[in-house]
């Protein structure tokens, strides 16, 4: 697919699982250092706390994000996605403006409900398993970063989350805060609902370019009067052509490594360049 206007042409990201191999701050760092000179757009990481074996290595993603800020001058960067429901929102707030003022203004948030069937990371750690209540948390802690990266003070009494009277300085360096993309499957309405008040969008577990076509028709229809721009990562196979995708309204493509993948199967991917954008 090729565009010659910077607005509307197919970005491509890599999308790291901070396992093994890669749960090496310093790795990934070099890698998006990499990633950047051979002309990606981003490079974004998993947020996992935990994984089903033989996985034992994980990185954790924020020190990771600011390891990588510090190699990078041009990459968007970010956790794709954090389960935020099982994270504190004042603590996210501060992370998020921290990581962004680092960057440069390059952060982007995806968010997510998380789930625990990949390695048990919400029952084993005594976190809310009921997916109804973890999206209700999600959308105050939501509340709570869009009010604490306005600058001015948060006072925030909600059924999950108190902030009583704090500042959150500095603020991030984008007008109205960091970016956020919402993770969703595909038919399930409330996560695209969540994403259209948002930045972004990601699906999870596309099959077909139909189904994204039908999801950016439902989007375009919630922002009837949406003036912003609007993202849709996709993750693929990295051996899949994405131009269909892009067809279909994708803004975004990132090439997918499975978890325990080598760091010679993701320097190979880098090497060949976004490629197909």
């Amino acid at each position: 697919m090729t565009h010659t206007d910077e607005t509307t042409r197919l970005r491509s990201a890599l999308w790291l699982p901070l396992f093994d191999d890669l749960a090496d701050p310093r790795t990934v760092a070099r890698l998006a250092a990499d990633a950047e000179s051979a002309g990606w757009d981003g490079c974004f990481v998993w947020d996992q706390l935990s994984w089903r074996p033989p996985t034992r290595q994980i990185a954790d993603p924020w020190i990771t994000l600011a390891a990588m800020a510090t190699t990078t001058e041009r990459l968007r960067l970010g956790p794709m996605v954090t389960p935020l429901p099982r994270r504190r929102p004042a603590k996210v707030a501060r992370e998020t403006a921290t990581l962004d003022q680092l960057s440069g203004g390059r952060l982007v948030l995806g968010v997510g409900i998380g789930s625990d069937r990949f390695g048990g990371e919400l029952s084993r750690t005594g976190e809310q398993l009921d997916d109804r209540r973890r999206g209700r948390m999600l959308d105050e802690s939501l509340a709570i970063l869009t009010a604490a990266w306005s600058g001015k003070p948060v006072r925030h009494h909600g059924e999950h989350y108190t902030v009583d009277d704090i500042e959150f300085l500095p603020h991030p360096v984008r007008r109205g805060g960091v970016p956020v993309w919402a993770a969703g499957f595909p038919g399930n309405v409330k996560p695209i609902r969540r994403a259209a008040r948002l930045d972004g969008f990601v699906p999870a577990n596309l099959q077909h370019p139909d189904q994204l076509a039908e999801i950016v028709a439902t989007i375009t229809g919630l922002r009837p009067d949406a003036t912003e721009p609007f993202d849709i990562a996709v993750g693929l196979p990295y051996d899949i052509d994405p131009a269909p995708y892009a067809a279909a309204g994708a803004t975004w493509w990132l090439p997918e490594f499975e978890p325990g993948v080598s760091l010679d199967t993701v320097r190979g991917v880098l090497r060949n360049g976004p490629g197909r954008n």
